[in-house]
């Protein structure tokens, strides 16, 4: 009689194993339609990254394109834009990080560190202080006292490399994300 307890527990032992087998195999099955909704869209993943052709922008001039639903500044500097941003003593600067993706967190604001090659610069077209887009300084129509871009919604001025150096923004602007794939072209992303 023994034998038969012995084999009924182990029999009982064995249904409440599959019943709960089976039941977190069913609950997985009716999860996973939940968990997978919440991917990016195939949308949204071929914004994560674009290509820029750099042929047509002129020493001085810059173009805005769109790069995950943001402006993105893409200016081809000037030699006199160059040395300026060059000239800053990084210590003046009310932020001394680069905000540059492709170095260290901890890399200072130097003009080296926020450019990849001199002539380019590639930044976040969003003021840091409350995200509106900041105007572009060109020969014709100066913007601020730095040659770089004004934030008209506050006053925030940013130099010929992106930093901020007057007005209410706590940081520079961002350089996202990018790499050359010739001379004239890079990839954002």
């Amino acid at each position: 009689m023994a034998a038969t307890t012995s084999d009924a527990g182990t029999r009982r032992d064995f249904i409440y194993v599959a019943s709960a087998s089976i039941g977190a195999v069913g609950a997985a099955a009716m999860a996973w339609p939940f968990i997978d909704q919440m991917n990016p869209s195939s949308a949204a993943l071929a914004l994560g990254s674009i290509e820029v052709d750099l042929a047509a922008i002129q020493p001085g001039q810059q173009v805005l394109v769109k790069w995950r639903g943001q402006p993105l500044f893409v200016r081809r500097r000037t030699p006199a834009e160059i040395a300026s941003a060059k000239a800053v003593d990084v210590a003046s600067l009310p932020d001394g990080n680069a905000r540059n993706a492709n170095v260290a967190d901890s890399a200072p604001a130097t003009d080296a560190n926020r450019a990849i090659k001199p002539e380019w610069l590639v930044v976040k077209g969003v003021c840091t202080h409350l995200g509106c887009t900041p105007q572009a300084a060109t020969p014709q129509i100066p913007q601020g006292e730095y040659g770089g871009w004004l934030c008209h919604c506050h006053g925030s001025m940013y130099d010929t490399a992106g930093r901020i150096r007057k007005g209410p923004a706590p940081e520079n602007l961002a350089v996202p994300p990018y790499a050359f794939l010739s001379d004239t072209r890079i990839k954002v992303g």
